[in-house]
């Protein structure tokens, strides 16, 4: 009895996806138009995605590589002023960068570039303004993002803000020359805005988690500091 019981189950399991899959065909043949619009627009969908990325995208990236070499040229000589607008030989700066190639990697490279000079040339409301719309892709430029905002902001008084920003920093990777630098700037905001307690605490992560740093060297002498004003 239980045999017969379950091969009925089973037979009537069978008829059920059989008359299911009829029912497909069967909508199918009726709407064969309606499939057919979603096949061939799911094909000009790849195929433009693939036209867009071969044909502009990448070529515009290239593009504004290229461009961008005589600004850079001028950062790395510390004439910011001129890698933001006027690089010189007709190219145009890390601004113009920004503006005649928006959505490429060199237009947000840019924007890294742009608020670094603006730092360096005391315009910090410009510098901030750049920085936080410049999208780090690792954790090396991540850290010197929300470095240099830390900076920025320190620059103008606003330790609030720089003290979120060093702490962004050093926990947005692990680099043995980067991460201690800013978490030694992180500590002296601290001590700044009288939060000893947790300067100390900065300086001790420090000095147990990169010992070999020299800004480990120098924690024992930022502990006493914020000890003698806690």
């Amino acid at each position: 009895m239980a045999r017969r019981r379950r091969d009925k189950k089973k037979d009537e399991t069978l008829v059920d996806i059989t008359e299911a899959r009829e029912s497909a065909v069967d909508w199918i043949e009726r709407n064969q138009h309606i499939v057919l619009s979603v096949i061939l627009g799911l094909v000009f969908i790849v195929a433009g995605w693939f036209m867009y990325q071969n044909m502009y995208k990448i070529p515009r990236d290239i593009s504004a590589q290229e461009q961008m070499f005589r600004a850079q040229m001028q950062f790395e000589r510390d004439s910011f002023a001129l890698a933001l607008e006027n690089p010189g030989g007709g190219y145009p700066g890390f601004l113009g960068i920004i503006d005649q190639y928006r959505g490429t990697t060199a237009a947000n490279l840019s924007r890294y570039y742009a608020g670094i000079s603006y730092l360096n040339l005391g315009r910090y409301d410009d510098a901030i303004d750049h920085l936080r719309s410049f999208s780090p892709n690792e954790d090396v430029t991540s850290i010197m993002k929300h470095g240099a905002l830390g900076d920025a902001y320190a620059e103008k008084g606003d330790f609030d803000n720089a003290i979120r920003s060093y702490r962004r920093a050093v926990r947005a990777g692990d680099n043995p020359f980067l991460t201690p630098y800013f978490m030694q700037k992180y500590g002296l905001a601290l001590i700044h805005e009288g939060r000893s307690s947790d300067a100390i605490t900065v300086f001790e992560d420090l000095k147990r988690e990169y010992p070999n740093s020299q800004e480990s060297a120098e924690a024992d002498r930022f502990i006493a500091r914020a000890r003698a004003a806690g």
